[in-house]
């Protein structure tokens, strides 16, 4: 059975970058353009692993983030967030966030994969800012 992995991110070429590669890769892929269709997406589609952007139209990454932890069906899935700005040095709002790893985008193909692959072995158990 495949991992089904939801991206969430507002750019659309990046978006469709990502779903190829990710499909090639064996993954089922599911997308949303914002925060409030990730959610939906998240609690309708059951996702394994979450890679969400911070900066989206609705509502901030982080923000998603802490309701997909708040609510039973989507608590336990990790969430990889992939983004163009960096861990933010205010830790605190991030540490209820709860996800598993911060990627700054541009990062390596091969480094999402390894963080997707790692979160799926793993779990939301190794958080980090």
């Amino acid at each position: 059975m495949k991992a089904r992995v939801l991206i969430v991110d507002d750019e659309p070429d990046y978006l469709n970058l990502l779903e190829f590669n990710l499909l090639g890769q064996g993954f089922e892929v599911i997308s949303a353009p914002n925060g409030l269709e990730g959610l939906r997406r998240a609690r309708c589609d059951a996702p394994q692993v979450i890679i969400l952007d911070l900066m989206l139209p609705d509502m901030d990454g982080l923000s998603v983030c802490q309701i997909l932890r708040s609510q039973p069906g989507t608590r336990d899935v990790p969430v990889i967030i992939l983004s163009a700005l960096e861990p933010p040095l205010k830790r605190s709002r991030a540490e209820k966030a709860q996800f598993a790893c911060w990627l700054k985008k541009g990062v390596g193909f091969e480094a999402l994969i390894k963080s997707v692959r790692g979160v799926l072995e793993n779990g939301c158990q190794a958080r980090a800012a």
